[in-house]
């Protein structure tokens, strides 16, 4: 990868941050998508993360060799620790787990404040990010989901909002549904989105046969009571679609 092309899950993150933004791009590895907002979309400015020593280097070295350090400001540090309150207008987060997201954005809610747009591509559990947002008033405004080299993503934009509950339960959904499948794609339904639900129907229905095979104590019945949930959740949305896929 170089920072003329993306990656097709990094230039679907880049779809969302519009010229002349000032941004941070978390976990930016080699700087890839500041580089190429530099260079193709006209960003104002951006901070390129990174909490690993190994990542800000091969960052600072890529940045150097694009002759963007006056535009890209690489840094180490924690997630949103490396900006300070008022700095940026735009949050990139991709290639993490959901519940790591939401853990870096709780907490650098104080840098928040300024920042108009989350673009965030969880690798998984995406609904520990939908969660996040409706607790904390931001607005699901898009979503995508996209499959590459055989792994699907999904990309999650959100703006904030007054009312963050609205989204979620647009087209007639329950929020238990929109949180867990998203209310964008349900509306949808591509057909990756039939794909991975179908992949995941069949892991969730694997993993409630093991725990009924093991000792039943309080956690695992509660455990399987809410497998079961989600199990019937997706079964409603895809159930037209399984002979297709399976």
């Amino acid at each position: 990868m170089n920072s003329d092309r993306l990656s097709k899950r990094l230039a679907t993150v880049a779809n969302y941050v519009p010229k002349g933004a000032i941004l941070v791009d978390i976990g930016s590895d080699h700087a890839y998508l500041p580089c190429f907002l530099a260079k193709n979309i006209g960003i104002t400015y951006a901070v390129a993360g990174e909490v690993a020593v190994g990542p800000y280097q091969s960052a600072k070295g890529n940045v150097l060799s694009e002759g963007l350090s006056e535009i890209i400001s690489v840094r180490l540090g924690d997630g949103l620790d490396v900006v300070k309150p008022g700095e940026v207008e735009y949050v990139t987060i991709a290639g993490m787990g959901g519940a790591l997201i939401t853990s870096i954005l709780e907490k650098g809610k104080d840098k928040l404040g300024s920042v108009k747009r989350l673009i965030l591509q969880p690798n998984i559990s995406a609904i520990s990010i939908r969660q996040w947002l409706l607790d904390n008033s931001w607005m699901l405004v898009t979503e995508e989901i996209l499959e590459e080299d055989g792994k699907i993503y999904e990309v999650l934009v959100a703006e904030k909002g007054k009312d963050a509950i609205d989204p979620l339960i647009p087209y007639g959904q329950s929020l238990e549904e929109g949180l867990l499948l998203g209310p964008y794609l349900v509306k949808e339904r591509n057909a990756v989105f039939k794909k991975k639900w179908i992949n995941e129907k069949k892991n969730l229905q694997r993993i409630y046969q093991q725990l009924e095979n093991a000792v039943q104590t309080p956690d695992t019945i509660e455990k399987k009571q809410e497998l079961l949930h989600k199990i019937k959740l997706v079964k409603e949305v895809i159930q037209d679609e399984e002979s297709k896929w399976s």
